[in-house]
């Protein structure tokens, strides 16, 4: 009995699998979800998460940073392909604490590990902004390369000593914003929102903002009000507003008091444009703050 001769593939077969794979040579670019290399596969929330990931584990892994450049974060919608990614990553990283609803909603369908930055070990408190503080963030950085190091344990010394790395570079930016803010004169900071208790507990700034954890909150006529009142008796000369929300509220209260308005990042996405490198960024921070506080001449 003769064996049944196997179906040979159409041509639209065979076309539609060489275009396939011409392209994919082509693009460069590691497909959604696990590299096909082998390199683990890390789903970032938000765009510090992302450089953590990243520092830690430079040409090794590949990190998704769902937060596109710009966008504002806590309104974040995760999309199809956003889902995708967070469901086949090897590991997840998420703020917590409710930064990012949308994001942490899709990581509690996964099955691998998820790294809560709030829970990391050696973070306290519950503001979601933890990078905001160069030594918490260091704890944030010191648990991806535990993480990583589960993950790929063949990799976890490069992962160590990256991370390591890093928490170098973060104390070196500590001292710098210590040194940096110690002769100011005004030790009172207005924002536009909550976004820098952590840092102002850290450097002994007393920081007031007119709206809460979401930036988007309309300001309370009273609460302009009692900031108008404390701006005159500290002799503040500038509200500091953000890249990511409008100037608008912050205008008024600066119109309001007679100051000035300058900008300060609270670092939540890759902006589009300037630095983007979250040490350069807490840097420029840093510079806007030693003006705004009268801690240089004008």
């Amino acid at each position: 009995m003769k064996p049944t001769p196997r179906a040979r593939p159409g041509r639209g077969t065979v076309a539609r699998a060489a275009l396939a794979i011409t392209l994919v040579a082509l693009s460069g670019c590691a497909p959604d979800g696990p590299a096909r290399d082998g390199r683990p596969t890390i789903a970032a929330g938000a765009r510090p998460l992302a450089e953590a990931a990243q520092w830690v584990g430079g040409d090794r892994v590949v990190v998704h940073d769902l937060t596109p450049p710009g966008a504002e974060p806590h309104d974040l919608e995760v999309t199809t392909v956003q889902m995708d990614r967070v469901l086949d990553a090897d590991l997840a990283v998420v703020v917590g604490g409710g930064f990012q609803s949308a994001v942490e909603d899709a990581t509690r369908g996964r099955d691998g590990p998820t790294l809560v930055a709030l829970d990391a070990p050696g973070v306290t408190g519950d503001d979601p902004h933890v990078w905001l503080d160069p030594l918490t963030f260091r704890a944030v950085v010191d648990a991806v390369a535990m993480r990583l190091a589960r993950i790929d344990p063949a990799h976890a010394a490069t992962y160590r000593r990256r991370a390591a790395a890093a928490d170098g570079r973060l104390v070196a930016l500590d001292a710098r914003i210590r040194a940096g803010l110690a002769p100011c004169r005004r030790r009172t900071v207005l924002t536009s929102h909550d976004a820098f208790a952590r840092f102002g507990r850290r450097y002994g700034l007393r920081v007031e903002s007119i709206a809460g954890l979401d930036p988007e909150q309309e300001p309370d006529p009273r609460r302009l009000a009692a900031l108008a009142d404390l701006a005159r008796r500290t002799g503040a000369t500038t509200v500091f507003t953000e890249e990511l929300v409008s100037p608008q509220v912050g205008a008024v209260l600066a119109r309001e008091i007679g100051v000035r308005t300058a900008v300060l990042s609270p670092i939540e996405s890759r902006p589009t444009a300037g630095p983007t490198d979250y040490v350069a960024r807490m840097d420029r921070n840093l510079a806007a703050l030693r003006r705004g506080l009268g801690c240089v001449s004008r």
